[in-house]
């Protein structure tokens, strides 16, 4: 779609369903004096803590470590594998049956809920000890303090809570795909809370006005933006590297259950709450992807939709005035409270009919209709990815 610039501001909107107080806060945000050239609202975009999810956020000599938020490099992975359907089905009908006890394997190795980490055999069994080595040298190099996360080892590899989720997936040939949402778990909300105080209280002593407390930003130049980038680099490489460890033992998992060892035919791990340094319209500015991919020209992306729903692999097409960027799901039309009030288990069951997961009122907030029409939000975003791959969920892992 072409983009609509919101009254009396610098702001393009890609999303055909767009509430007032979602607008508000994209107005708000860009009128902070470092924007540059303009924010980018993306089809999913909808109403988050200090400035809307579904926003790209470019800003030119300082950054504003709230927009990123507190699971600092969230995303998605998914790989392909070389079975199909039909070496599923070898097992039986596919159906929730036939599955439950490959999702109970899953569950098994990988931990999921808040606060549920791994032991010391489980970092031993799996494939974390070198993910953990490449994560110490990179934390000592960096000087990222991380005494406020002692667990944090133990973090690596687990999925957490909320949206996040592990899938089997098979695409329009019926192959089959692993596919996986999370981010930097305990430590990396630790260090996005420190780091936002910092700010919050640093523009506080200097007496700068701002719509929204969470606008608060570090000025390059300044001991604290470095220390801050420092930190958010490593939190993101910690989700990268935490999704992976998870996608391995889900590998492993599935190779096991099906009885062949998987071959990836392709691997995709992109964050979709970051923040790096880009040249924009001719300026090196620090990009903001706050629920957003990367869809710079050839660039592969991942794009799920709600539970329930089908999901896409996607390409990117450079689309300048998107600020190379896509949407990074359907985005909430409910908050979980409101979803909680208008559904129940039994409307879940229903919108699962078909696909195995674990029963129970602890997801009801995260039913599809309580979502944007994930088919809108792909229309919508028809100018900035092409779609390479639909994905269809037959089995599904949540924590509470």
């Amino acid at each position: 779609m072409t983009p609509t610039q919101l009254p009396g501001s610098h702001v393009l909107s890609f999303a055909s369903i767009l509430d007032d107080q979602t607008a508000k806060q994209a107005i708000e945000l860009s009128q902070l004096p470092f924007m540059y050239p303009h924010i980018a609202l993306m089809p999913d975009a909808h109403f988050g803590s200090g400035s809307s999810v579904g926003t790209v956020i470019p800003t030119k000599g300082a950054v504003i470590p709230a927009a990123v938020g507190v699971d600092i490099g969230c995303g998605m992975i998914a790989v392909r594998t070389q079975f199909t359907k039909d070496d599923i089905e070898a097992k039986g009908r596919i159906d929730p049956w036939i599955l439950r006890d490959l999702r109970r394997e899953i569950e098994c190795a990988i931990p999921v809920s808040a606060g549920n980490y791994n032991d010391a055999d489980s970092l031993d069994r799996w494939y974390a000890a070198s993910k953990i080595t490449l994560l110490e040298e990179a934390a000592k190099s960096r000087r990222v303090d991380l005494e406020h996360s002692p667990k944090w080892r133990e973090q690596l590899g687990t999925l957490g809570g909320g949206n996040h989720f592990i899938e089997l997936c098979l695409d329009e040939e019926d192959r089959v795909w692993l596919f996986l949402h999370s981010g930097s778990r305990g430590v990396g909300n630790k260090i996005a809370k420190k780091h936002i105080k910092i700010a919050q209280q640093l523009c506080k002593t200097w007496h700068i006005e701002l719509a929204d407390k969470d606008h608060a930003y570090l000025p390059e130049g300044i001991p604290q933006f470095q220390a801050y980038l420092n930190e958010l680099w490593w939190a993101q490489q910690f989700a990268h590297l935490n999704r992976a460890e998870m996608m391995d033992r889900f590998a492993h998992v599935f190779g096991q259950w099906i009885g062949a060892a998987v071959i990836e035919e392709d691997r995709i791990n992109c964050h979709h709450n970051y923040t790096e340094q880009e040249h924009l319209f001719n300026e090196d500015v620090w990009v903001t992807r706050k629920g957003a991919i990367n869809a710079h020209t050839g660039v592969k992306g991942v794009i799920p939709g709600s539970m329930g729903t089908r999901s896409y692999v996607v390409v990117g097409k450079g689309n300048k005035s998107g600020l190379y960027s896509a949407p990074h799901g359907a985005g909430r039309l409910f908050s979980r409270n409101e979803a909680r009030k208008r559904f129940n288990a039994d409307d879940l069951a229903k919108r699962m009919e078909g696909i195995e997961y674990r029963h129970g009122d602890e997801w009801v907030d995260e039913i599809p209709d309580a979502y944007k029409d994930i088919d809108v939000v792909m229309a919508d975003a028809a100018d900035l990815v092409e779609i390479t791959h639909t994905l269809r969920q037959i089995l599904n892992v949540k924590g509470t």
